[in-house]
């Protein structure tokens, strides 16, 4: 788990990285789960786009150009279907915000360049509806929590519009289509210079809409005294990466972590000292893990681990390896106490070997914590055989 804290750099350059820094596991997360949400309005958006060629097949159905405007609008809706029954199936790859941003955008552009396409070039650079369509598009942005989606919905916006724009008055004279005029009205390039300003504003609002967004749910899922994930982040991302190894058949191991004799610690150096030993060991301890595990911060000196796509022996293994380090470290006391040692204890359940739901996982999980702590603590015990530690080493 990386990156959980907020920037503290309000340069121009801080500001510039923080606008282009990739979503965290909070927020990338958070993303995913919207893409549902996302997928489900792009259908309904794409079935009201339908009526339109539909009407039309029904009014001119020998029209080829009437057949071709349908035609394309099927193959948008059926692209959207296959989209959303993909997302519902939890194939969601890294890389589906960007396609799906992307898809969004051309799905607009295509449904206003099929009227040029049908000879009806007025419709496509004064629609009244399908226009409106973009800032939605835009506005859907805002559901991934990626600013870089929030830009590329604008310049893909802006760049495809602008195309259609300079097609339809390249390839029709508007000011000759008496008809369309009186029901779409007169071609000017204020009024398009206008709509492009538009896609920019909104764009620019989306951004800084997922730039607050994106801290106000970072702090409200960060411990704060430790920089880790809090209890409430963690119920939550339990669920999810439970139902994930269930779809997947993939394991998943959570190792609960408690801090050795940390109340006789408090009372001999203070509750400041206990706190920089739990910032310690929090930093020490997220440096080793990777971005698909979760830290959290369980009470007072607990901390719980998910390990993804992690069985028993690997898992047992590397909370070995955090143990070792942990053990290793000099935690510098306030007020110039000097330094001291703290040591781990932790327990490890795997699903589905040792339980099939988040109760019995945790549950299972807390009672080898236990069972460590009576075998002289110190120490992992998990579904594979104990490993006892080198040596004993008590704080102070």
């Amino acid at each position: 788990m990386h990156d959980t804290g907020t920037s503290g750099d309000d340069s121009v350059t801080g500001f510039w990285r923080r606008l282009w820094r990739r979503p965290d596991s909070v927020l990338a997360d958070a993303g995913r789960q919207s893409e549902l949400v996302v997928a489900r309005v792009r259908v309904a958006v794409t079935l009201l786009l339908l009526l339109v060629p539909l009407a039309n097949l029904v009014v001119q159905p020998a029209f080829f150009e009437t057949r071709i405007s349908f035609g394309v609008t099927v193959a948008a809706l059926l692209s959207t279907l296959a989209v959303w029954v993909a997302v519902r199936r939890d194939r969601r790859p890294h890389w589906l915000g960007l396609a799906s941003t992307g898809f969004d955008i051309s799905l607009v552009s295509l449904a206003l360049f099929t009227y040029t396409l049908t000879g009806q070039p007025l419709v496509s650079v004064n629609s009244r509806v399908a226009f409106e369509v973009y800032f939605l598009a835009i506005a859907a942005t805002c559901l991934r929590y990626d600013v870089r989606l929030c830009i590329l919905a604008g310049v893909l916006s802006v760049a495809q519009y602008l195309a259609i724009v300079l097609i339809a008055t390249t390839a029709y004279d508007l000011s000759a289509l008496p008809e369309q005029i009186r029901a779409y009205g007169h071609f000017d390039w204020g009024s398009q210079v206008s709509r492009v300003f538009l896609l920019i504003i909104a764009s620019a609002l989306s951004s800084v809409i997922v730039l607050r967004a994106r801290d106000l749910r970072r702090l409200s899922a960060i411990d704060r005294l430790t920089g880790v994930f809090n209890r409430g982040h963690l119920d939550e991302r339990i669920l999810g990466e439970l139902g994930r190894a269930q779809r997947m058949q993939r394991p998943l191991s959570i190792a609960m972590l408690d801090v050795d004799h940390f109340k006789e610690f408090n009372d001999r150096y203070g509750h400041a000292a206990g706190d920089a030993g739990l910032r310690a060991i929090a930093d020490r301890v997220r440096l080793m893990t990777r971005r698909s595990d979760v830290l959290a911060r369980y009470g007072g000196e607990e901390f719980v681990l998910l390990l993804p796509d992690t069985g028993p022996d690997i898992a047992l293994e590397k909370l070995e390896e955090i143990r070792v380090e942990v053990e290793s470290m000099l935690i510098e006391l306030p007020r110039g106490q000097g330094t001291v040692a703290l040591t781990l204890s932790a327990g490890i359940a795997t699903y589905p070997d040792d339980g099939t739901n988040a109760d019995e996982l945790v549950d299972e999980a807390d009672a080898r914590l236990f069972r460590a702590k009576g075998l002289g603590r110190n120490r992992v015990v998990g579904g594979a055989p104990t490993m006892p530690p080198a040596t004993l080493h008590r704080a102070g």
